[in-house]
């Protein structure tokens, strides 16, 4: 097993191990705080139980906890704790939180806090998070607020929306025979769909999004909540499968050919590509994907070095193009078209987005001014009538399934993801893989068999459509919204891309980007990293292996625990196959590879292993 937290996560800090709570059937993992993966009978009830402060731009704070005590039993187990919160401003939050779980089946989480001064948030108080896997489209049973009481099921595909809103309690079926009701008191609460930010989750959350926000807890006004966790019924459960026993890859039919890989290119990155010729052409992406923004300054300038980069790279090449939308649309994009054959640029598509709809318009907030996007896209095909005319979200699926493109318009359309928006711990962010073909059915659903691109996606945030701004990182530790993260220069990142890969493949995108060249989001390190600055990262390796594949037809691949292997599959025309395997975990997982003609393999932690 590899030991080196550096190389695999690109930081030499780790998470501290979470604390295993049990009582008979009924288990949870204790995390600073909050709870984890709450099992009962070793099914995944809850995803978690999380007291949560957010900032006025959606930041979580990290509470330090003090008085901590546990206590274990055969049958009980118990938890109480003081924590803080201190705003920017000095102000501070503490409360105090106890945990009670029983072999009966029941559970309670319960916090009572106390503001010393004027605290400003966004929220304060429990998220519950629903795990997808087994529960997406199934039935539920939802009480309200008003005592209302109604069967209804969580939606399959992705709600833009909340899909409950009034909630006091939540029952669905744990296995069969089996219940959970979960209840939530001391505030309303209302659920989301958090696939819509690539989370694995249903989240239900304290306080309607449609009240202000930020808004401000008064000081020395308490408040106090409790989510307590009932499980009933005598059902059987399921046989729990053996540690040891090899997780098994299995080949299925081809279908459609795996997309182009495309490299995002800023123009601050250009030189160092440049500088860098050969290690990208060894990289070997199909497309550059240049991001360019005028109301950032770019101009001349930039569009010249892409041209120098397109001339000595000579891929596809696409421009991100975000649009001002300030004034006439014909004059602003022709000024862009102009521009483009000023510089000297071929092009072969241009994707448009308008500036505003970077930034989210969350349920019960007034949509920004803006054009309406057939006026937009319409204007782009008059500037470029030669190229291919793009259009969706440069953030994320969310804005997209909010704000739906008139896809008639279009040759394509695009969208990104991130998986540290709500959290970023590690399991969280590999956990996020899971929501992915959620989001491409989706997409599907709405655009039919539309061309079809995704990114740039990363682990980082490269801009925060929920806040002024992305969050600062200098330590380089692991923070939500942060504009670059640690485990994009480890082994992290290079498995985490390759099962990004094989979630999204089914969906025969045309294009997928995960990179940029240079940067927090390239290829290429950086100075304290685990290989040496201007050598390539881990992901390196990653974005290489899809660059080869890309083309190939789609080989259905599957893992029988896709928890802890992902796998990702081509076929060349001559018949041969070629597969990516990758170690989602932290420990050494063996692999039955018999499906190859071969026997098993041991990956180790975080690895990305090439078969064929």
């Amino acid at each position: 097993m590899t030991t080196d937290a550096l190389l695999l996560y690109g930081t030499p800090a780790v998470e501290a191990e979470p604390v295993r709570l049990s009582a008979g059937a009924l288990s949870a993992d204790f995390v600073n705080g909050n709870l984890r993966t709450i099992r009962h009978g070793g099914t995944e009830v809850l995803r978690a139980i999380a007291y949560i402060v957010r900032d006025r731009d959606w930041g979580t704070y990290e509470p330090t906890l003090t008085d901590l005590v546990i206590d274990q039993n055969v049958d009980t187990f118990s938890v109480s704790y003081s924590a803080s919160c201190t705003g920017p401003d000095g102000s501070r939050l503490r409360f105090r939180a106890t945990i009670e779980g029983s072999a009966e089946g029941r559970l309670t989480f319960d916090v009572s806090a106390l503001p010393e001064s004027d605290f400003e948030t966004n929220r304060c108080g429990f998220c519950i998070l629903h795990p997808i896997a087994r529960l997406a489209g199934s039935q539920v049973t939802v009480e309200h607020t008003d005592g209302h009481v109604v069967a209804t099921r969580l939606p399959e595909l992705i709600d833009p929306w909340q899909p409950f809103k009034n909630i006091r309690a939540i029952i669905h079926q744990v296995r069969p025979g089996v219940t959970a009701e979960c209840r939530m008191d001391g505030d309303t609460f209302e659920m989301e769909d958090q696939r819509n930010w690539s989370d694995a989750s249903y989240k239900t959350y304290v306080r309607p999004l449609a009240l202000p926000w930020p808004y401000v807890l008064p000081a020395g006004q308490p408040l106090r909540q409790t989510i307590s966790l009932r499980i009933a019924g005598e059902g059987t459960a399921p046989a729990a499968a053996v540690a040891s026993e090899p997780v098994r890859v299995e080949l299925g039919e081809a279908g459609s050919r795996l997309p182009d890989i495309g490299v995002v290119i800023y123009p601050e990155d250009v030189e160092t590509a440049l500088a860098n010729l050969s290690t990208l052409t060894t990289l070997g992406p199909q497309q550059l994907l240049f991001h360019y923004d005028p109301t950032r300054g770019h101009g001349l300038d930039a569009l010249r070095a892409f041209a120098r980069l397109a001339t000595a790279y000579p891929a596809e090449a696409t421009l991100e193009c975000v649009a001002a939308c300030a004034g006439d649309l014909d004059a602003e994009l022709s000024g862009v078209a102009a521009l483009v054959r000023r510089a000297g640029l071929n092009l072969s598509a241009i994707a448009v987005s308008p500036s505003v709809d970077r930034q989210s318009t969350p349920p019960g907030s007034a949509w920004p001014e803006c054009p309406p996007l057939e006026e937009v896209y319409a204007a782009a095909r008059r500037a470029f009538p030669d190229i291919r005319a793009g259009g969706g979200m440069f953030s994320y699926f969310t804005e997209l399934n909010r704000k739906r493109v008139p896809a008639d318009q279009l040759d394509f359309v695009t969208h990104c993801t991130c998986p540290i928006v709500h959290a970023a711990d590690d399991l969280s962010i590999m956990q996020s893989l899971e929501a992915l073909p959620f989001i491409t059915q989706s997409v599907r659903s709405i655009f039919g068999a539309k061309p079809y691109r995704i990114g740039p996606s990363t682990i980082a945030m490269r801009q925060n459509p929920y806040g002024g701004a992305t969050k600062p990182n200098p330590g380089g530790q692991r923070i939500a919204m942060a504009d670059s993260d640690p485990r994009h220069a480890g082994l992290f990142a290079a498995a985490w891309t390759i099962g990004y890969a094989a979630r999204v493949a089914p969906a025969g995108l045309e294009m997928l980007t995960l990179s940029s060249f240079t940067g927090p989001f390239g290829v290429l390190a950086s100075s304290g990293e685990p290989v040496a600055e201007g050598s390539p990262r881990p992901i390196f390796q990653a974005i290489k292996g899809l660059c080869e594949l890309a083309g190939l037809a789609h080989v259905a691949a599957r893992t029988s625990d896709e928890t802890k292997v992902l796998a990702l599959a081509g076929r060349s025309a001559t018949g041969e196959t070629v597969a990516w395997l990758a170690n989602l975990t932290a420990d050494d997982v063996p692999v039955d590879i018999s499906a190859f003609g071969r026997d098993h393999l041991v990956t180790t932690p975080y690895a990305i292993t090439r078969i064929g």
